[in-house]
């Protein structure tokens, strides 16, 4: 294992120069061949423990869903949560993952679109996400009408989290997207949905928990 893990980063040298950039795999590609270290969009594994904590189990089989190059999965493994697949559609960012962690042996890193996830039906019990799905709503536009191609691109994304999902299994998005924003893209037959406000006296941001039902429906 890596004694001297990469920290959380706040370098913001590489922006797009529109916001609609983080929607495609060509930025995100020149952006980790360029990016040293590590970034972690929103909250760090610090200041998700208790939610997490709360939500999954340790021996829980988890999908990070577009890992990027945050700091997540690992402070989680070091935690004790080792059933990790991290997928994200750049080979870059996936190559240098890999290599960063290789002492944690029982933790996979796959290059993987989220809209496409080869991965086997009710395999997961847990899917997580922080700033992935934030990252494909970004367009120029309204934000209480989202285009045609936003919405089809993010029921693509949690149709494939419901199918991997096992029965009773659970989607966690932290975003910074509110309720009126968000919870209409997470409305499935057999899901329940929960939604927690994460505020450390700064900016406001949401967990949505979205739970399977026991039972497949029909």
């Amino acid at each position: 294992m890596d004694s001297n893990p990469p920290k959380a980063s706040t370098d913001l040298h590489v922006l797009p120069k529109k916001n609609a950039e983080y929607g495609t795999r060509e930025y995100w590609q020149q952006r980790y061949a360029q990016e040293e270290g590590s970034f972690d969009w929103f909250k760090t594994y610090a200041d998700l423990k208790p939610l997490l904590h709360q939500h999954v189990p340790r021996d829980a089989r988890i999908v990070m869903l577009g890992c990027g190059n945050s700091t997540l999965s690992g402070d989680m493994y070091e935690d004790g949560f080792r059933r990790i697949v991290n997928v994200d559609y750049s080979d870059v960012v996936i190559a240098q993952m890999r290599q960063r962690y290789q002492g944690m042996s029982d933790m996979a890193w796959e290059v993987m679109d989220v809209r496409e996830l080869a991965l086997s039906d009710g395999s997961v019990d847990v899917a997580l996400d922080k700033g992935t799905l934030d990252a494909l709503m970004c367009e120029q536009g309204d934000v209480w009408e989202p285009s045609p191609e936003l919405c089809e691109n993010i029921r693509r994304v949690v149709d494939e989290v419901d199918r991997v999902l096992a029965p009773g299994g659970k989607f966690i998005w932290i975003t910074f997207g509110q309720p009126h924003f968000r919870r209409r893209h997470l409305e499935r037959a057999g899901w329940s949905v929960a939604v927690e406000r994460l505020n450390d006296g700064g900016f406001d941001y949401f967990a949505y928990i979205a739970s399977k039902s026991q039972t497949r429906e029909g």
